[in-house]
Order: C-alpha cells, then structure tokens, then sequence
C-alpha cells in the first residue's frame, strides 16, 4: 500500500513506513498501542542500525507503558553507506521525518524525541524544533575520543540547549565521559560501557521510571 510521500508495508505487527526527506528516503518502524498516551521517536547511532539492545529495550518499556514507537533510519542507512553525512543534513532528514508522523500516524499525540549516541545528539539539536515534550538519551556521546594536537572536544552544549525534561541513561564506563545532571536533566548510570548491553535490566528500569513522570506531567499540561 502507497502513502502519500512514502510507501508502506506491515511486518510482524510493526508499520514500516519509506519516508521522504531532503536527503532521501528515511524508514520508521512504527510499533502503535492501541490507545497510545503518547509517542516515541528514536533514531540509531553513527555505525548502528534500530536493533541496537538499548533502543530495542526502551522501545519495549514505551509500549509496554501505551506508548506507540517510531523507531527510525537515516537515509544513509536506507541507502546502504556505514559512514553519517554531518550534523545538518541528519538533523533536517529527523525534522522532516518527525513532521511527517506528527501530521499522519503520530497526529494528536505528545512527542518524546531520543535516540541512542549519536542519534540522541540529532534529538537534542532538534528538540525545539520537533515540538517534543521530552527527549530521551541512551549512551549520549559527551566527549569524542581526544586526538593529539587537538583540545578536548565537549558536546554539552547540546545537552544544555535542550529545556524540556531530559533523561540521559550512561554507561558507568562509557569511554565519551559521563554528562552532569542539569535543572531539567536527570543522569542515571547503569553498569557497563557505551553499548549499554550489560545490564539492560537496569535500562529498562530506568526509562520506564522517567516516561510514567514525563507522560503524566504532559497529561496534566494539555
């Protein structure tokens, strides 16, 4: 079946939806509740797809909560390459994938926006931009591996930028650092490293806590 700007096709009980962007074609899995409260929108890291353990992780804790999920791929990755185009064009390819849900399978709902490492920092820069209540980090990348010659790099003004509740879940060995708490950002550390596999309990526990607080916060807001 054809959509107006993409196409189509239902796989396993997820909605897999070809979504146009100004740098090609993007594709969401959306995993709708029956009676969604709100929606998820969470995009993948630099050299990872969706199926990565802590997005498949939060995703289920969303659902589990009557959250619908959109779980996306840049179109680098529709299009086959390993390597992410720069912050701009992934930046304008998640605006308009978010736009297009928020008008079609996602309209009426609040949006929380996130993603894993490189794809939360999409989330973050874009966060007013989307229109998103709250924004969720898995393993957020706050200091690139330093190179010689070059002063240390921090990507916390990203994080700072964000005014809506943030929940950043870190690995406690994460070799990019560990970002600090902030007037609307909670940090939660959990065992393990960036991949965050080792304890996805712990994840699970995490995201779950912070979406019951952030739902009904938006709940009463509307």
């Amino acid at each position: 079946m054809t959509s107006g700007d993409g196409s189509t096709m239902a796989v396993s009980g997820v909605t897999v939806l070809e979504l146009d962007t100004p740098h090609g074609p993007a594709r969401a899995h959306l995993h709708s509740a029956e009676e969604p409260r709100a929606a998820l929108i969470l995009g993948h890291g630099a050299a990872g797809g969706v199926e990565a353990p802590d997005i498949v992780t939060a995703a289920e804790v969303a659902h589990s909560e009557g959250i619908s999920v959109a779980l996306i791929e840049q179109p680098y990755r529709v299009a086959g390459r390993r390597s992410p185009p720069r912050a701009p064009q992934l930046d304008a390819a998640w605006v308009a994938v978010v736009e297009r849900l928020r008008v079609g399978e996602l309209a009426g709902l609040r949006l929380i926006v996130g993603g894993r490492s490189m794809g939360a920092r999409v989330a973050c820069r874009t966060a007013a931009a989307t229109g998103a209540v709250a924004v969720l980090c898995l393993a957020f990348p706050l200091e690139p591996p330093r190179r010689a010659a070059k002063p240390l790099q921090s990507r916390l003004p990203e994080l700072d930028a964000v005014t809506v509740p943030t929940l950043v879940v870190q690995g406690e060995q994460d070799r990019f650092g560990m970002p600090p708490p902030g007037p609307s950002r909670e940090v939660v550390k959990v065992p393990g490293d960036h991949n965050l596999k080792k304890d996805l309990e712990a994840v699970a526990a995490a995201v779950r806590a912070w979406l019951s607080g952030v739902v009904a916060e938006a709940a009463r807001a509307r």
